[in-house]
């Protein structure tokens, strides 16, 4: 009969035992769940700080391509302005130029054809010669320049030929006479020279520049 109670007493314990240690477990397990939940937290709050600041640094950064494109923009705007400024500039100058130069072919004419002997003549003469080189002085603060190519080899980029004589005085493809003055402007052909052109006297015609 003690033997029996014995063993009964035995197996409660036993059931105690194994309740206290499941509680145990269980109240071990609460405090590591516990503990992991304030980690968890942090981690995600880190992740979203991270994840805000590469978006604020992305928008950053694409706010500052913007400003540069904008910049490049607006100096490409202000090149391609003045360019279209200074060619409208330089096209009026080239025409208002252009309008001149029988001015200029007049003067020249009055003065070649005056009687430079002729007293009575001579007064009206030196005027027109100062004339001319007064008017020649201002047209060229201008950019306007003059191609007299008398006795230059002919240069089609800045001659016109207006025909060609055969000569044993000149190498052939030198400009013999200057019919008409030529000019440029600002580097820019604004008339060519009208001339006339030497060749080889055999006949053949050299057309080398």
């Amino acid at each position: 009969m003690s033997d029996s109670r014995d063993v009964h007493a035995d197996k409660e314990n036993a059931v105690d035992e194994t309740v206290q240690a499941t509680e145990e477990v269980e109240v071990e397990g609460q405090e590591v769940e516990g503990t992991d939940a304030p980690q968890d937290e942090a981690s995600q709050r880190i992740y979203e700080l991270e994840t805000a600041l590469s978006e604020a640094q992305a928008t950053i950064k694409e706010q500052q391509d913007g400003v540069l494109r904008a910049r490049a923009d607006a100096d490409n705007a202000r090149r391609r302005a003045e360019g279209e400024v200074e060619k409208a500039r330089k096209f009026a100058l080239e025409r208002f130029a252009g309008e001149l130069l029988p001015v200029v072919d007049n003067l020249e004419r009055a003065i070649e054809l005056s009687d430079s002997d002729n007293e009575a003549v001579k007064p009206l003469l030196e005027g027109v010669e100062m004339t001319h080189k007064s008017f020649m002085s201002t047209i060229e603060k201008f950019g306007l320049t003059l191609i007299d190519p008398q006795g230059d080899t002919f240069n089609p980029d800045l001659h016109q030929a207006m025909s060609m004589q055969e000569s044993a005085d000149h190498a052939p493809n030198t400009v013999m006479a200057v019919m008409q003055k030529g000019y440029q402007i600002n580097g820019r052909l604004l008339r060519p020279a009208m001339v006339m052109v030497s060749r080889a006297p055999s006949g053949g015609v050299d057309t080398q520049a």
